[in-house]
Formats: C-alpha cells, sequence, structure tokens
C-alpha cells in the first residue's frame, strides 16, 4: 500500500532548490482522474513519467507550434502521451512506442478513458529502429528512452524533424551527475548527447532546469 503523502516517484529533486520546487508544483492545477491515477501508480509501482509540470511543458510546446504530428521515443504507460494527444487536436497523430507490451496494453487503456486513443498509434518494440523505419518529418520529436543511446538518436531524429519543428528530450541533467567531474558511461553519454545539440547548426537549443532537466532544440 502506497504510504499516505509519499513523495511522487516522479519528482526529481536536486536540480532547483527544494523550496522552489515545491512552490513550482503547488501551482500546478489538478490533473484530471486518468493523469491523477497514473502519477499514483508510478508512485507506487516505481514507473518512470515525466510528472505534472514537464507534462505541461511538452503540451504548451506543441501549442506554441500547432504541432500535429508527435513521435514519442520511450512512452512507459502513456502519461506525457496523453499529454501530447490533447495538444495535436482532432486530426493530429501521436507515435507512442515501448518495447513492453504490457505498458503498451495498460498506456491503451488509459488512452481509452482519457478519450485520445484515435490519435494515438501504438508501436511496441525498439524507439531508434521504429523511429527508423518513417520516412515523414514530424513536428515534434520526443526522447525519453535508455540514456545511453541518446547520442543515436540525435543522429536519427533531426534527419526526421520539419524545419520549425522541436526535438525535446527528458533527463539531461541526469540528477545533476553532467556536472560532476567523474562521469559513468551513462552521463557520458548524456554529456556528449548535450555537446551535439549546442554544437549543431541544425539546431537552436535551450536547457530547461526543471525537474531533471528538458532539452528543448528547434530546427532551423
Amino acid at each position: 500500500m502506497q504510504k499516505k503523502n509519499a513523495k511522487p516517484y516522479w519528482l526529481m529533486p536536486g536540480i532547483t532548490t527544494g523550496l522552489v520546487e515545491e512552490y513550482l508544483y503547488s501551482m500546478l492545477p489538478p490533473r484530471d482522474e486518468v493523469l491523477e491515477e497514473i502519477e499514483a501508480e508510478a508512485t507506487k509501482r516505481k514507473i518512470p513519467i515525466v510528472g505534472p509540470a514537464v507534462g505541461r511543458i511538452l503540451h504548451q510546446l506543441a501549442l506554441m507550434i500547432g504541432a500535429k504530428t508527435v513521435f514519442e521515443m520511450g512512452s512507459a504507460v502513456g502519461y506525457s502521451t496523453i499529454w501530447w494527444a490533447r495538444a495535436v487536436g482532432d486530426g493530429g497523430r501521436v507515435f507512442y512506442t515501448d518495447g513492453d507490451r504490457k505498458n503498451a496494453e495498460e498506456a491503451r487503456r488509459y488512452f481509452d478513458r482519457a478519450g485520445v486513443s484515435s490519435r494515438i498509434t501504438i508501436k511496441t518494440g525498439d524507439a531508434l529502429e521504429l523511429l527508423s523505419e518513417q520516412t515523414q518529418e514530424f513536428d515534434v520529436i520526443f526522447n525519453d528512452v535508455d540514456k545511453d543511446d541518446y547520442p543515436r538518436v540525435f543522429r536519427l531524429a533531426v534527419p526526421r524533424l520539419r524545419k520549425g519543428g522541436l526535438f525535446i528530450t527528458d533527463n539531461v541533467l541526469w540528477s545533476g551527475r553532467v556536472a560532476q567531474k567523474k562521469s559513468d558511461k551513462t552521463t557520458k553519454a548524456i554529456l556528449e548527447f548535450n555537446r551535439l545539440l549546442y554544437s549543431s547548426t541544425e539546431l537552436f537549443t535551450t536547457i530547461l532546469p526543471i525537474r531533471d532537466g528538458v532539452a528543448v532544440a528547434i530546427k532551423k
């Protein structure tokens, strides 16, 4: 049983100060029943989700560019997928990807309850392979796969993004480990990825220091 007032698993403190973090989350309006249920399940079962503050950022960014096509790399139980699907509106299309069929089936049930199933294409398998099969350009590509694969994702994603489209990536500050002198393999992959983002002549990039760090890159 989840402890009363248990700290949400999707909160990842350490980037902003604790008091500021608490303030940011205290300001958020309540979510609907489906999103709040996923948040509770994520805390209870330690499911990786972006949480409501980042979910709002994703939704807002999609609205800002009028996004209609989103390719999501690493969707878990579909929490962020719902934020995307609501942003693209009727006629929009979000590609959900995850390697675990159980995750996909759980996500499908949430999509049905949230009323967004008609906007989502569910694909199971390796997200990098699934993206490599795509021939269309996307308005948004969201990267939240295994961190060791981030440099490979960069090389796959940028050519499949339209001009003016957004390449958005979660966990780019990696609980602050990117700023430490000693780096493990995963941290080195994130450091390389961040370097690729900022050195690219095709992208203009900003890292938002919220939760675990969100990189937002627009294709020129």
